[in-house]
């Protein structure tokens, strides 16, 4: 394996470890619209995720910053031509992180209904423009043979990419379900798990239209046996939730987004981007990268860090395991 096809993996391996993280996250917070009943289990939908969603968004500064040293022309592209929705998702996670961190600061309902609304908007935008955006990169965009984007915001917009966004966000929405069935006890687990379940009926038949797009799309044995995985195991966490087996609900959902990047990742490869205009013109792990000095370094700072980070956030999920309930929080 050369240096840049470890360096394509390792990218990939980030998105799935930010968006199987960050994921329940997202979920979580759109759940503060609809599962909480009162202002006690809205502080215990956040407090399922307080220890942990800060440090879930690591990942994607680290593959931002993996992108932008291995493959600057893919950052350079990328970043120049999804500009409009990276910046909503920055404004959207800004304002997700104002609600959290400020709603406790005033005692006062109005103020927290606000903080409320600023945590499930910061959370549903992010959800679908994610889906969006990796569903563009493998479907492809207007890129010119000087490697720049030359479309807009309509060329974003197609039915594939729009179908990429819903299946992020209804996935999200049944991974944060089961995350708070597996965290919670009492009323609000029961009703996360039974939402949950009746949300996931209608995530596991977009998911299946998208991987058998994206298939059909790719024609390669290893996307169609990655998409296959994709629905056997987002089914067996809906099954698993049936039976009230909420570690292996939460193990489903978090196995079968994982798998999904992978898969998107393996219908791009070699290919970083997808030039619609031309594949010449498309950008390669090779035409992409950086130079085989720098990746070498990066590559033995990798191997030195990585194991770190993922033991301390590896201990910190440990730390904070217990489930909680209405009866933890203070009236």
């Amino acid at each position: 394996m050369d240096l840049t096809t470890f360096w394509f993996i390792l990218i990939a391996v980030l998105w799935v470890g930010y968006l199987v993280l960050e994921g329940f996250d997202f979920g979580v917070g759109m759940l503060m619209a609809v599962l909480a009943k009162d202002d006690r289990e809205r502080r215990v939908l956040l407090n399922t995720i307080g220890p942990v969603w800060d440090g879930n968004e690591v990942w994607l500064i680290v593959a931002g910053g993996a992108t932008f040293a291995a493959f600057p022309e893919w950052y350079a592209t990328m970043f120049s031509g999804f500009y409009l929705p990276r910046l909503l998702i920055l404004i959207a996670l800004i304002v997700r992180i104002i609600g959290i961190e400020f709603r406790s600061k005033r005692d006062d309902a109005a103020w927290r209904r606000r903080c409320d609304t600023a945590i499930v908007i910061g959370s549903v935008v992010p959800a679908v423009l994610w889906g969006v955006a990796l569903a563009n990169i493998v479907r492809g965009v207007p890129i010119d043979a000087d490697k720049e984007y030359v479309g807009g915001l309509l060329d974003l917009l197609n039915p594939y990419g729009l179908l990429g966004g819903l299946v992020t966000l209804s996935v999200f929405l049944v991974h944060g379900a089961f995350f708070v069935g597996l965290k919670t006890e009492g009323p609000i687990r029961e009703r996360a798990i039974e939402l949950g379940v009746r949300a996931g009926v209608v995530a596991a038949a977009l998911t299946t239209l998208f991987v058998v797009w994206t298939a059909v799309r790719d024609g390669g044995t290893a996307v169609w046996i990655l998409g296959a995985l994709v629905l056997v195991a987002f089914v067996l966490g809906l099954l698993s939730a049936v039976a009230r087996l909420d570690g292996w609900a939460f193990t489903g959902t978090s196995v079968a987004i994982g798998l999904l990047v992978v898969m998107l990742f393996a219908a791009l490869f070699p290919d970083v981007m997808v030039s619609s205009l031309d594949p010449l013109w498309s950008l390669t792990t090779t035409n992409a990268a950086s130079t085989p000095y720098t990746l070498r370094i990066m590559s033995w700072v990798a191997l030195a860090f990585t194991p770190i980070v993922v033991l301390y956030q590896g201990w910190s999920y440990w730390v904070f395991r217990r489930r909680i309930g209405v009866q933890h929080i203070p009236v």
